[in-house]
């Protein structure tokens, strides 16, 4: 049987000792001038961050919106920068997907086979049957949205469902039903490092991927400290457009890299001191 994606995420963090996950979302408008426009500018720029950063991630996490902007072009542009990520690298496809069955089989068919993706973020909006054609493949995996880090996510995530948010609900679907149809786990933002603990307390060991470290102000230490298992695993802190970003300049790889390691060193120590 393939080693299965839990296996590689843990075989790569500890060889790099930390649960650092590298987003790559490149915007065309931040992307340095030098390198061109449009999709081979966006490409370019996500190769070189990916080449320098990647030394210090536990896996890497595209985010599909940004290259499909561009079309046909876009998504060969994210063929060849998937292509480009080390073996060793676990790499998930944010496509945020979910829908009736017979089209969630085609997504999942198009993640997991035409673009190779170790594994997915989905919208469990439509359910059960939305989310069961991603969890037939026992080597992938897919992270199920549950409190996600954008300022509007408790419009919808914390409504009151019989006395329960809504994202509370959803955690203990995820953890005591659809985690038995396969492999998957959660997505709780770094914003909210609460309700991230209020997950992990429902989820027990279930992985969750914890976007919204560096640009969007959430909290690496307290989310470490929140969503960490006692074993020390368990977790994925994304770290997207501190990184990518990091210099606008000619030394934007290098920024990059530096601070990739930062947060990975920063991440270890937040986990040691929990």
């Amino acid at each position: 049987m393939a080693e299965g994606y839990l296996e590689r995420v843990a075989a790569r963090t500890a060889a790099v000792g930390s649960v650092l996950c590298i987003g790559l979302d490149p915007d065309p408008a931040d992307v340095p001038p030098t390198l061109g426009t449009g999709v081979a500018g966006i490409e370019r720029f996500a190769l070189l961050v990916l080449e320098a950063a990647a030394p210090s991630a536990a896996a890497v996490k595209a985010n599909v919106a940004f290259f499909e902007a561009f079309g046909s072009a876009g998504l060969a542009a994210l063929e060849r920068v998937r292509a480009a990520v080390p073996a060793a690298v676990p790499f998930i496809a944010d496509a945020k997907r979910g829908d009736v069955s017979s089209t969630a089989a085609r997504q999942a068919v198009a993640l997991f086979d035409a673009l190779d993706a170790d594994a997915v973020t989905l919208s469990p909006y439509l359910g059960r049957d939305a989310i069961a054609p991603f969890l037939e493949r026992p080597d992938r995996f897919a992270y199920v949205l549950c409190r996600t880090s954008n300022p509007g996510a408790g419009e919808l995530q914390d409504l009151d469902v019989g006395g329960t948010p809504l994202y509370v609900r959803v955690a203990e679907m995820v953890t005591t039903r659809w985690s038995g149809l396969g492999e998957c786990g959660l997505v709780v933002g770094a914003t909210y490092p609460d309700q991230l603990r209020t997950v992990r307390a429902i989820a027990g060991e279930l992985p969750i991927l914890v976007p919204g470290v560096g640009a969007q102000g959430g909290d690496l230490a307290a989310s470490v400290g929140a969503g960490t298992t006692p074993d020390g695993t368990g977790l994925l802190v994304s770290s997207s457009r501190e990184i990518l970003y990091a210099s606008s300049g000619e030394d934007f790889a290098t920024a990059a890299r530096a601070v990739a390691l930062r947060t990975a060193t920063a991440i270890r120590d937040a986990a040691t001191r929990r």
